[in-house]
């Protein structure tokens, strides 16, 4: 099977630090992700200076400053990016950031080249945008928080209507923290069966059990915030795993596609060794004498290192002892003799 595609979002929790982001680099890297996003902005293009805070960032900042000048804080510059993948990739980690105005769409598609477009939850119906987005014509991967199927739909609509090139779904609720309560997992399946397109989960709640569950249900990606420290000033810091713990996920992940097998139902090797010491044998329940003919009443079922399995009881059924057969001794077809079977001939 195909491996689970692991995004560490790293987002903006380096707080407007190169140095943060590319620590937040390392750290994926070690703790085994197949990539590190970012977020790629010119904030006076994405927000109004009056625009407030989600009520989430006012509780994780303990601040009431505007929006504005909370995004203004955490921008890095399109130099920093460049920097930041050329990094990545000589550490062998995939680079990738979501453009959200159209400047950081061309400056990420164009000049850096990305493997992948990521789009925000936000944009599912910012439709001039996706138009934009599919237009640079390659793979895209579309959160899908805050949205329903009908907006999915149209999104997808809209995107399918300029490019054929792979897109990838991710359920999502833009909740940070996200309680479990809220997650709904089985809409990632849902939006499989209504779109026929590959699935995935990006995660806001807290730990790792609700990604790896993503998994064990079928999410082919995986996207979950990271930070340094979840202490730190920040909006996104307090539902993010920090670099131990996001290791942790990435093990758990990686246990549960092994776990998760081909769905062929056969017995392992290890099971081959194990099945002839635990299935049951045919064995007699009591002295049968010599000569009796065998019935279901002389026989019992038990572990033993011999004889006949009991799956096969019936075809000894009707024969005859060729000698004494002792209590609780496996039965072997040695012990028993069968009546040969005759036809009669017609001419």
């Amino acid at each position: 099977m195909t491996s689970t595609y692991i995004i560490a979002e790293a987002g903006v929790n380096h707080n407007g630090d190169v140095a943060l982001a590319r620590q937040l680099v390392d750290a994926a890297k070690e703790a085994g992700a197949d990539a590190v996003k970012f977020q790629t902005f010119k904030t006076e293009k994405i927000l109004t200076r009056n625009a407030s805070m989600a009520e989430y960032q006012k509780e994780n900042l303990g601040s009431d400053e505007t929006q504005f000048q909370m995004i203004k804080a955490l921008e890095l510059s399109y130099a920093d990016f460049a920097g930041l993948k050329a990094y990545a990739e000589s550490i062998g980690i995939d680079f990738l950031s979501t453009p959200d105005e159209e400047d950081s769409l061309d400056f990420l598609a164009d000049e850096l080249n990305l493997p992948w477009i990521k789009i925000g939850s936000g944009e599912v119906t910012n439709l001039p945008f996706l138009r934009r987005i599919a237009d640079k014509q390659r793979p895209m991967i579309l959160s899908t928080g805050m949205s329903t199927l009908g907006e999915v739909e149209r999104a997808v609509h809209v995107i399918r209507e300029v490019s054929d090139q792979e897109l990838v779904l991710l359920h999502c609720t833009t909740n940070y923290p996200c309680p479990p309560e809220e997650v709904n997992l089985r809409a990632m399946l849902t939006l499989g069966q209504a779109f026929h397109l590959r699935t995935g989960y990006s995660d806001h709640t807290l730990g790792s059990e609700v990604p790896v569950a993503a998994v064990a249900l079928g999410a082919e990606f995986i996207e979950k915030h990271l930070t340094l420290d979840k202490t730190m000033e920040g909006p996104d810091h307090k539902a993010s795993l920090d670099p131990e713990e996001f290791s942790a996920m990435v093990r758990q992940i990686r246990a549960v596609e092994q776990a998760l097998g081909n769905g062929i139902k056969w017995p392992n090797p290890s099971e081959e060794a194990i099945k002839p010491l635990v299935r049951r044998r045919v064995v007699a329940s009591h002295n049968i004498p010599k000569n009796k003919t065998i019935t279901l009443d002389d026989l019992s079922f038990k572990r033993a290192n011999s004889g006949i399995y009991a799956e096969n009881y019936n075809q000894i059924i009707g024969s005859k002892a060729r000698s004494e057969i002792n209590d609780d001794s496996p039965i072997e077809l040695s012990n028993l003799s069968f009546q040969q079977k005759t036809t009669n001939n017609r001419t």
